[in-house]
């Protein structure tokens, strides 16, 4: 193994999992590639910035097989990689985990450094099942990395960088790759980082609903089902049902179908339906579609009736009807001869028609729209109102009945009277045309609320529009506008003003799309204005608007915000004027999740969403503890996490091994102890002869105390007990005591004040004091032994005659020779 990777054995780069993962510090010397000596010069290091390589030849590719699924396993890499500049003389360190669990972790450390002028690059590989991608999230800070992943053509896509990434953020990767890039500092410090990995399920993109037609979604999840269909009038061209597909990028089983109207064709047992001019081909097709012929063939024994919704036909344009199919059959309408339009409809005289339309180039501005409906002899046929509906009096509709019609919001009648009435028995017709219900373009709105479309809606606006929409309410009352839906043009424009045509102040100027707003004037009175590019053709066309508009109160301030729940709020200002602020507190054991303060602005609206109060599910973060290592069951550290801590060689743990986090009702979870500390153990110590001590270990805490006996016939010199005081490394508080026997102290003690003086002047004084009081002690001791031990001695004196009942127990009193004789009564006299 070379030398230079001796180093990160140290280093506690590690790699924790779930159950069964593989475990760095059993295999990493089996995956520590052979370093690389380099001395490359080019561009300057950033870690945002891998090297342009392809991605699939870069991370390892494995496929294995499970006896109960036989599914493809797919390897998701992250890879620590960064193509930077290396300074010669540098090694380049490499090493690479494999990971096969579905959740674990993948964390480093910087302690201790890596040894000067040697760079680590990693590479840890995450193995995960087909239709199943890998989420990642960074659990620390300040790290400088780069995560991407891969599109669906194979390219690097970059999800984050170093300057983006933040501690609790998710990243997912649309495929099932994602690769983190990293490279050790210059000064071979390697930088912290945790990632948290987890599956996840892949599933399809949402399938785009198709023009001028529907889409629904039964699931996006490999399996799931999209079902397409046509508005009326419109044919698909594809799949109706695709099917999503299991894969390591899952896609539908085909391409969204569209929805084109076509150009001819022949519809049998016609009962209701729509004949559309054909839908424009683009690029080399585009003169496709010139001459177009339906054929529509109704029920035996009844009629059709084709009503004209729509027809804007070219100055080369021609639309025929005919009643019957035949060459010579009668002609109903030709578009060709002078006459007006029949918008109330033609009327076949049998149960056929043929519809014929000639154009020199189709496009979406010109064309024709023809709704058809076969009825029987002796009734009107049903009428139809597009963009609207009607109430009758008859639903057979036979002679008499009468028909009312009213437009949806945003849409007025045109070319057509609001009722109508089935007349003539001998052959039913209705007394007048059914009306249009048409989006407007422009006009005064005086009521409390209504909706603007974009002209002709749900239809393609034309080219060269110019639309103004006046809005005036109450002196008192404000407009609010709420714009649901802007997609136009980059080339046409939409323009919303406050104030009428003496004040005037632009609120706003929109081109191309937006998302949904809204908009409040200041006065009475609001304008919309919409122009479209007369070239419109060129650059395109959008897909319109709809505003909705309501009046409200006439109000200075901003619209009080609602108390939130488990906390509350203050206020800078008593009234919401422009400018006041809200600022939202939460109880204890919440944590505020959203903006702290909001703003009353300009436009009277908050600078954002009120925020709310989420309970707080999770502990502060303790801490490490010196000379020791901890293992967490839980990195998000939730209620009922464990952390349990044990301590390095040569140090013992005081207090609880383990804490656990625990939910208080109310308040913020809390650690149920305080944290252990680490602390050098006390060298064992014995009496070397002729003692023992008291409760005798191995290894002895700080603050235990040592406590040390003498056999019989010895005597202890120094403490009787002794304490392990707390230091780097722990120490007793005083040395170890001494047994020695009394008949030695004597001579002990003359031997020490004798040994090693020399016969001066100073020192013979000393020497013969000595000796005079040890003759004192000596004669003094053979007095008390000789008048205290012995009873009947003569050499009792009155003055130290001890008391006779001084030294009398319980346990002598039955000694005494009174007693034992049982006759002598002798008498003593006591003094007191």
């Amino acid at each position: 193994m070379p030398q230079n990777l001796l180093p990160l054995l140290g280093r506690r780069l590690s790699v924790s999992s779930l159950p069964g993962s593989h475990s760095l510090s059993r295999g990493l010397l089996s995956r520590v590639k052979p370093p690389a000596h380099a001395a490359v010069s080019g561009r300057g290091s950033d870690p945002s910035e891998p090297p342009p390589t392809d991605t699939h030849s870069q991370l390892p590719h494995t496929q294995t097989h499970t006896p109960e699924q036989e599914a493809e396993i797919i390897t998701v890499a992250t890879g620590l990689d960064v193509d930077t500049e290396t300074p010669s003389g540098t090694t380049v360190s490499s090493c690479m985990v494999n990971f096969s669990d579905p959740e674990g972790y993948i964390d480093s450390s910087d302690d201790p450094p890596l040894p000067d002028g040697t760079f680590l690059h990693c590479t840890y590989t995450v193995t995960v099942y087909t239709g199943y991608g890998v989420e990642l999230v960074n659990l620390s800070e300040g790290e400088q990395l780069s995560i991407r992943g891969v599109d669906e053509q194979g390219s690097l896509l970059v999800l984050a960088n170093h300057t983006l990434l933040v501690e609790g953020q998710v990243i997912r990767s649309p495929t099932n790759t994602l690769s983190v890039y990293y490279r050790s500092a210059l000064e071979g410090n390697m930088g912290i980082f945790q990632l948290h990995y987890q599956i996840f399920r892949l599933s399809c993109s949402l399938p785009k609903r198709p023009h001028f037609g529907e889409v629904s979604v039964l699931d996006l999840l490999p399996g799931g089902t999209a079902r397409f269909h046509c508005h009326m009038g419109y044919h698909l061209q594809g799949e109706p049902l695709i099917t999503c597909l299991n894969a390591s990028l899952p896609v539908w089983s085909a391409k969204e179908p569209t929805c084109r109207a076509l150009c001819g064709g022949t519809v049998k047992n016609a009962t209701v339906g729509r004949v559309l001019s054909p839908s424009p081909h683009h690029g080399p097709n585009a003169t496709q579609d010139r001459s177009c012929s339906w054929s529509l063939e109704a029920p035996k024994d009844q009629r059709l009736h084709l009503h004209l919704e729509r027809l804007s036909l070219g100055p080369t344009d021609r639309l025929v009807l005919w009643s019957g199919l035949d060459a010579g059959s009668v002609v109903l309408f030709d578009s060709g001869r002078s006459g007006q339009i029949p918008f109330e409809g033609v009327i076949s005289e049998g149960p056929a028609v043929r519809i014929q339309f000639i154009t020199d180039q189709p496009n979406h501005n010109t064309g024709f729209n023809i709704r058809y409906e076969a009825f029987e002899r002796g009734h009107c046929y049903e009428p139809y109102l597009q963009n609207g509906n009607f109430t009758t009096s008859d639903p057979l509709y036979g002679v008499g009945a009468v028909v009312q019609f009213t437009c949806d919001p945003g849409h007025s009648l045109e070319q057509g009277p609001p009722v109508i009435e089935c007349i003539s028995a001998r052959d039913p017709y209705w007394n007048d045309t059914e009306p249009l219900c048409k989006a407007q373009c422009g006009g005064d709105l005086t009521g409390p609320g209504g909706v603007i479309l974009s002209p002709n809606w749900p239809e393609w606006y034309g080219e060269g529009e110019d639309c103004s929409w006046r809005i005036h309410v109450g002196e008192d009352k404000r407009v609010l506008l709420d714009v649901q839906l802007l997609n136009i043009s980059d080339s046409d424009m939409l323009t919303i003003t406050d104030g009428d045509e003496v004040t005037t102040r632009i609120l706003g100027r929109y081109v191309g799309g937006s998302s949904p707003f809204k908009l409040s004037s200041t006065t009475p009175d609001l304008t919309v204005t919409f122009h479209s590019d007369p070239a419109g053709l060129v650059f395109g066309k959008g897909e319109g608007f709809i505003i909705n508009y309501i009046e409200v109160s006439r109000n200075d301030s901003c619209p009080d915000l609602p108390e939130i729940q488990n906390g509350w709020k203050t206020t800078s200002h008593v009234a919401l004027v422009r400018g006041a602020r809200i600022t939202y507190q939460c109880d204890p054991g919440y944590d505020l999740v959203g903006r702290e303060t909001l703003t009353c602005q300009l436009d009277l609206s908050w600078s954002s969403q009120p925020p709310f109060c989420e309970k707080i599910m999770y502990c502060s973060d303790p801490g490490h503890v010196e000379h020791a290592t901890r293992s967490l069951s839980d990195p998000k550290l939730l209620v009922g996490t464990n952390i349990q801590y044990s301590c390095n060689p040569g140090y013992v743990l005081q207090g609880g091994a383990t804490i656990t986090c625990y939910g208080r009702e109310p308040g913020t979870p809390v650690w149920t102890s305080r944290l252990p500390h680490c602390a050098r153990e006390c060298q064992k110590h014995r009496l070397r002869d002729n003692g023992y001590q008291i409760l005798s270990k191995r290894l002895y805490l700080p603050g235990e105390s040592l406590t040390f006996v003498c056999y019989q016939g010895y005597e202890l010199i120094g403490e009787v007990a002794i304490k392990c005081i707390l230091g780097n490394p722990s120490f007793w508080s005083g040395p170890l005591p001494l047994c020695r026997g009394e008949t030695c102290r004597i001579s002990l003690l003359l031997a020490e004040a004798t040994a090693g003086t020399t016969l001066d002047g100073g020192n013979i004084a000393l020497a013969i004091f000595i000796l005079v009081l040890l003759l004192s002690v000596l004669l003094g001791g053979a007095y008390v032994y000789v008048t205290r031990c012995r009873y009947h001695s003569n050499l009792r004196l009155p003055l130290i005659y001890p008391h006779p009942y001084r030294q009398i127990t319980v346990e002598t009193e039955f000694d005494n020779p009174l007693y034992e004789t049982g006759g002598d009564t002798r008498e003593y006299e006591v003094s007191i």
